[in-house]
C-alpha cells in the first residue's frame, strides 16, 4: 500500500470554542459530548478541505484521551493535523488545549475520514500530502 505517512507537520490550532453555560454537564464542566461535536466537526470540515469534495465520512475515531475539564468561560482550541493519507482515506490527530494556558485538554491519536462518490460510496481522492486553499489558488 503506498499510504504515507506525515509527522513532521506541526499541530495546527485554528477552531476555537468559549465554553457556556449551555455547554455544561451537571459537573460544571464541558460536556464531553459537546466537545466530541465540535472536533467532529472541525475534522470533517479539515477533511472536506483537504480531499476538496464535500462529500467525506467518519469512518473510525480511536481513544479518546480526556486529560482536563473545561470550565465555563474558559476558551479552547481544537488542533487538527493530517498524519496519514490512504487511498480512499484520510487520517488526522486532534489536540484540543486551553487557550489561554495552553494546557492539554484533550487528545485523539486517529480520526479516519472516508471519501465519497456521488453515490455515496468510497472513491479513491488522490491525494498524498496536506495543501492548503492559499497555494492551491496560486496555481
Amino acid at each position: 500500500m503506498d499510504d504515507k505517512m506525515y509527522n513532521e507537520h506541526e499541530m495546527r490550532f485554528h477552531t476555537r470554542k468559549w465554553v457556556k453555560p449551555e455547554d455544561l454537564n451537571p459537573n460544571q464542566s464541558l460536556f464531553g459530548g459537546r466537545l466530541l461535536q465540535w472536533i467532529d466537526e472541525e475534522a470533517a470540515l479539515y477533511a472536506i478541505i483537504q480531499l476538496e469534495n464535500t462529500h467525506v465520512v467518519t469512518k473510525f475515531i480511536s481513544e479518546i484521551n480526556f486529560i482536563a475539564s473545561p470550565r465555563q468561560g474558559d476558551i479552547i482550541e481544537i488542533g487538527i493535523v493530517a498524519t496519514k493519507f490512504g487511498n480512499t482515506s484520510l487520517t488526522l490527530r486532534c489536540e484540543v488545549r486551553n487557550k489561554m494556558t495552553h494546557e492539554p485538554i484533550l487528545s485523539i491519536d486517529r480520526m479516519v475520514f472516508v471519501n465519497l462518490d456521488k453515490n455515496g460510496k468510497p472513491a479513491p481522492h488522490g491525494k498524498t500530502a496536506i495543501s492548503f486553499v492559499a497555494e492551491r489558488l496560486l496555481k
